[in-house]
């Protein structure tokens, strides 16, 4: 059954967070989450160029229509304290640069990833009341198979996960000399509506219903996913409120520990379809994980974390939000 992202979280009326990243994908859904539940939400995000800005700007839209108001900042170089309040109860911090690119560079990783964290941070520091912080990362943080628990050494084949471990460090750092508290969920291969252009079930969407072909890289339709529905990462996010002391200085997985191929993605999406989707044979990408699968026994101890989505319910949402929005 498709959850609607209900779960059962303690009142936090007139208590306030802060997401950063909240014109992307599943930064704008968390944004609305934590809305339903009663906090005050104020978002931030830079519009990167990554992907059509248009895009962002439509998300922050749909946000604005539920009075969730996003500022244009850049962590990296804008004053933080002059244009953020002072009062944050949580910071859900999404913002970096995604993904494996030939076309970024890796400062473009550093800058995003682990620079803006570090301003983050230090802001933070300033406040005389510092705020519980959710830092996002992600299972590139594992390397080329992730498959690991949280207590077993990362290794990272890619910019994005070397800066995205080094960001998340920083974050336990600042945990570990009591400066704040907070916990890193490492994210397994969410989709959903909303998802970026650049990624796989959207542009599978867009080359099925366009008639368009779909690049696949080398070797990729036997790579093993988690594909995670967004709802159901949100779901483990938004249990850590409540869960604060027993989380913090944590790393947690969130995902489904279930795993499909990148083969049977592409049959689900032409399932729902009721199509064949043409496809573009490139080469591989480097640093592209062959296997990911969420190992989330300490989700399911400490947040009671149970994701529930299967593959075919998460792409028929996917394809319903794309025919209403392209």
């Amino acid at each position: 059954m498709l959850k609607k992202g209900v779960i059962f979280v303690e009142s936090k009326k007139n208590m306030k967070v802060l997401i950063t990243g909240a014109a992307g994908f599943i930064g704008s859904h968390t944004a609305e989450r934590f809305k339903d539940l009663g906090f005050e939400v104020l978002g931030l995000d830079n519009y990167s160029p990554y992907y059509d800005v248009s895009l962002k700007e439509l998300n922050a839209k749909t946000l604005l229509e539920k009075n969730i108001k996003i500022l244009k900042l850049d962590l990296r170089t804008d004053d933080l304290a002059k244009n953020l309040p002072s009062d944050i109860d949580y910071i859900v911090h999404f913002s970096g640069h995604p993904g494996i690119s030939a076309a970024s560079s890796f400062e473009d990783y550093l800058t995003n990833n682990f620079i803006a964290t570090q301003q983050l941070l230090n802001w933070i520091e300033s406040l005389d009341n510092r705020p519980y912080f959710i830092n996002i990362a992600t299972s590139s943080i594992y390397g080329l198979e992730a498959t690991l628990s949280e207590d077993e050494a990362p290794l990272p084949a890619s910019w994005y996960g070397v800066t995205k471990l080094a960001a998340e460090q920083l974050v336990l750092a600042y945990t570990r000399r009591n400066l704040l508290k907070g916990t890193s969920l490492r994210l397994y291969s969410v989709y959903g509506p909303r998802e970026r252009p650049d990624k796989m079930y959207t542009r599978l969407i867009d080359c099925g219903l366009n008639n368009k072909e779909f690049p696949l890289y080398e070797g990729s339709k036997q790579h093993l996913r988690s594909f995670t529905y967004v709802q159901d990462i949100i779901d483990g996010i938004v249990s850590v409120i409540g869960k604060e002391n027993e989380c913090n200085g944590e790393i947690i997985n969130l995902g489904i520990d279930k795993e499909n191929t990148t083969a049977e993605g592409i049959e689900a999406v032409e399932k729902v379809l009721g199509l064949k989707i043409k496809m573009n044979h490139i080469s591989a990408r480097p640093g592209d994980q062959s296997r990911t699968l969420a190992n989330i026994d300490k989700a399911r101890r400490l947040l009671n974390y149970n994701p529930q989505t299967t593959l075919l319910e998460g792409v028929k949402a996917q394809v319903k939000w794309f025919k209403e929005s392209f």
